[in-house]
């Protein structure tokens, strides 16, 4: 995921290419690995599709391709990595997923709730795998988790179960914060979940959380105009990458210099000031194990779901040099990565 704006054509308008390392400008890497007898049944390379509303293969999509290579599977020998991705545009997210299907994918892989859903729409046939999810049961992607019983399974990130620690964490950052604004895309489920495990929180703590859905990248833009007049104190970004919420919120919290807290890390290092949550990479590895037991014949309606149990608490100290911030040394201790 990128925090610039987006420019030109989404991905889902154009040609796939098939192959991560030609998207990620990456070689394969590393010595031959003894070949899988059973990646020589299916008779050509598997095809994954990556679906994404992101600006580019995401870090899980990148851990992917790694975990399998790690098992034993050569790129584009044993599988081949197509990536959709819509930069932020959630009803591209349906059209992309049927060009993946059209194009022959094997498996899709998704990221995020709107991807998964659209991949679902999109076929009750081919193998979904989702490596980041809210629920998969209320979503009606899955049965259960122990017997998902369609052709859907995956990782969920408990990244809403977390939201109440988030706000937590974000307060013992900056002890003056009193408001907090959560900016969400009004259509995305499980932004509109997160509000409402940020609101039952922010009750608790005794914060004032000011909720803003959007409807456009406009609303997201004059909202954010106006964080110096709401008297904002923190920013709280959603999970999905909708109208680029999240590119936004990094743009304009530097410029009135108001701290920021995220879900993922990889957003510190594009400079939020802070994130906590569940880590991309490792979902990226355990979602490798399943797509290689769906390689070797087995059916997704009998993969449980799995919870992505490692969870992150990164600081960016360049960004908090830059707001001015002086963090406890308690506070430092606890976070799990320090971005000097």
């Amino acid at each position: 995921m990128e925090t610039k704006q987006p420019r030109g054509p989404t991905s889902a308008k154009r040609p796939i290419a098939w192959g991560l390392a030609l998207l990620l400008t990456l070689a394969a890497g590393g010595a031959a690995l003894p070949l899988p007898a059973h990646a020589l049944d299916h008779g050509r390379p598997f095809m994954i599709g990556v679906l994404t509303p992101s600006w580019g293969p995401t870090p899980s999509a990148v851990a992917l391709r790694d975990g399998l290579v790690e098992l034993g599977y050569r790129e584009n020998e044993h599988f081949v990595i197509g990536v959709r991705f819509t930069q932020g545009n959630a009803e591209e997210l349906y059209p992309a997923a049927r060009q993946l299907v059209h194009a022959g994918a094997d498996i899709l892989f998704t990221v995020g709730d709107s991807a998964s859903l659209a991949a679902r729409r999109a076929t009750d046939r081919i193998p979904i795998v989702f490596g980041t999810g809210s629920d998969p049961v209320k979503l009606g992607l899955v049965d259960s988790f122990a017997r998902p019983g369609g052709n859907a399974t995956g990782f969920t990130d408990r990244t809403i179960e977390l939201s109440g620690k988030r706000l937590q964490i974000f307060r013992e950052m900056i002890p003056g914060l009193r408001r907090v604004l959560f900016l969400y895309a009004a259509d995305s489920l499980s932004d509109r979940s997160q509000a409402k495990a940020y609101r039952a929180a922010a009750r608790r703590m005794g914060v004032a959380l000011v909720e803003r859905a959007a409807n456009s990248e406009a609303e997201v833009r004059a909202v954010l105009g106006r964080l110096k007049r709401d008297r904002i104190d923190g920013v709280l970004s959603p999970w999905d990458v909708h109208f680029n919420i999240p590119g936004n919120i990094i743009e304009a919290c530097a410029k009135y210099r108001i701290p920021t807290m995220f879900p993922f890390s990889f957003l510190a290092e594009a400079g939020a000031l802070a994130s906590y949550g569940p880590s991309a990479e490792p979902a990226g590895r355990l979602t490798a194990r399943v797509i290689a037991k769906i390689f070797k014949g087995a059916d997704p309606a009998n993969i449980p779901v799995e919870v992505n149990t490692e969870i992150t608490f990164t600081i960016n100290l360049k960004t908090a040099k830059a707001l001015g911030l002086k963090l406890s040394p308690e506070v430092r201790f606890r976070a799990d990565r320090l971005i000097r």
